[in-house]
């Protein structure tokens, strides 16, 4: 079976952006008609953007316990709650390595965690891009057990909420934005292991016409302005979901917890954190393009710059993040090591610049993570004196990508990449 390289998820965007506007639509997206009426498209997003994405009022699915938005414990020095959601503090990275331990790493929930039954949670693939056309109703199915005895793998891989930074839009540029309020907390790198999903996919009986999966989440309906968006879902090309994308069964060498996908998660790397289901069940394979709201309604750049259907997100930016608390203490007129850690959904990272108020200087890369999901560095300084002073860090991926001042603005305030303003006071 021979297949196209796997696309860059922008590319992969603006195709299906046509072929939904040409009315090629598989699947439950966003009317078009509606969409595509001036003043109409923003007035449906930004009006389901203001609800804070809140948690779901419709009913849970059959044999899913919804409990509580989020199962772990929420420790304040490890995690700030945000809705139905929670953000890493970078200051709890400080001293751990490479990856970030399960009990900090951030959830990003639509609605709530669902408590599922891993012996009879069942992978149910259907759809006419499968020999036999199996259907929703008679799916092939793979239990958790059928997963473990197949070949696995395991690597790291950074997830990122689209949303990440958001924040900063209001408190650095006096742009406030609807959706939940994110600090650079949103994003974390793991260990993952389990099953290529393009083993699955064969192994269920791939069609070389097939062009689109779409795996499906098993929590709770989402819910926004009254309408029922139904499950989380998000189109993958099936040349994508050949190439790296991972259905994990472990997160750092233990059993995923139930806030990261319990008992399977797709991984996607590279690709926005929407696209990597957490708790998948049924995974849609089609020959013809497949759609959702979460890559028409949301998920998009809308606003001023933008067509009115919106400008696909593609890989998240350049950011960089100190592991320091918000307006942390540090001693004035002593030697402080800064440590941080730098990302793109371009590639690795080739330079990281550090400010601490006497102009940037480079900062001193951990050589075991080149080429890696995020860059380690450290960066010397002792404060000339006590009270406040602001750090800056900015980094550059091998694309030449790197961080304005200003981040371009947009109605739901994705893709924040600019250079934050780090408060610290020198005692």
């Amino acid at each position: 079976m021979s297949r196209s390289p796997s696309p860059a998820e922008a590319v992969h965007d603006a195709e299906r952006s046509r072929q939904w506007l040409a009315g090629q639509a598989h699947g439950a997206g966003v009317d078009r008609a509606r969409l595509l009426e001036l003043g109409a498209a923003m007035a449906a997003v930004t009006a389901a953007a203001a609800e804070r994405e809140p948690v779901a009022v419709a009913p849970a699915p059959v044999g899913v316990d919804p409990g509580t938005p989020i199962a772990k414990p929420l420790p304040a020095a490890l995690l700030r709650p945000l809705d139905t959601n929670a953000e890493m503090r970078w200051s709890a990275m400080a001293g751990q390595g490479y990856v970030v331990p399960n009990d900090r790493f951030f959830v990003r929930n639509h609605t709530v965690t669902p408590h599922l039954d891993p012996t009879t949670w069942r992978l149910r693939l259907f759809g006419d891009g499968l020999r036999g056309a199996p259907t929703r109703d008679a799916p092939v199915e793979f239990g958790l057990d059928d997963l473990r005895r197949l070949p696995a793998e395991e690597r790291p891989a950074l997830l990122e909420c689209a949303g990440n930074g958001r924040r900063f839009f209001a408190e650095q540029q006096d742009q406030p934005t609807p959706g939940v309020a994110w600090g650079l907390g949103g994003v974390g790198v793991a260990r993952w292991r389990g099953v290529r999903l393009g083993t699955v996919l064969r192994l269920a009986g791939l069609r070389d016409e097939a062009v689109d999966v779409m795996p499906e989440g098993l929590d709770p309906h989402y819910v926004t302005g009254g309408v029922d968006l139904g499950p989380v879902r998000r189109p993958l090309p099936v040349a994508k979901a050949l190439d790296d994308v991972l259905l994990a069964y472990e997160m750092n060498g233990e059993p995923l917890p139930a806030d990261h996908g319990f008992p399977v998660r797709v991984v996607v790397p590279g690709w926005i954190g929407i696209s990597s289901i957490k708790w998948v069940g049924p995974v849609e394979v089609s020959t013809t393009p497949l759609f959702s709201p979460w890559n028409t309604q949301f998920y998009r750049l809308f606003g001023p710059g933008h067509p009115a259907d919106g400008t696909v997100l593609g890989a998240q930016p350049v950011k960089s993040a100190f592991e320091l608390a918000w307006d942390a203490r540090v001693p004035a007129g002593e030697d402080v090591l800064l440590h941080g850690r730098s990302w793109s959904g371009n590639g690795p990272i080739e330079r990281v610049e550090v400010d601490t108020g006497d102009g940037w200087r480079p900062a001193d890369l951990v050589a075991t993570d080149r080429g890696g999901p995020w860059q380690r560095w450290t960066a010397r300084w002792r404060p000339p004196a006590a009270g406040r002073h602001v750090l800056r860090a900015r980094a550059t991926d091998r694309t030449g990508a790197g961080q304005p001042d200003r981040a371009a603005p947009n109605d739901l305030a994705y893709l924040f990449d600019a250079v934050v303003a780090h408060p610290v006071t020198a005692c």
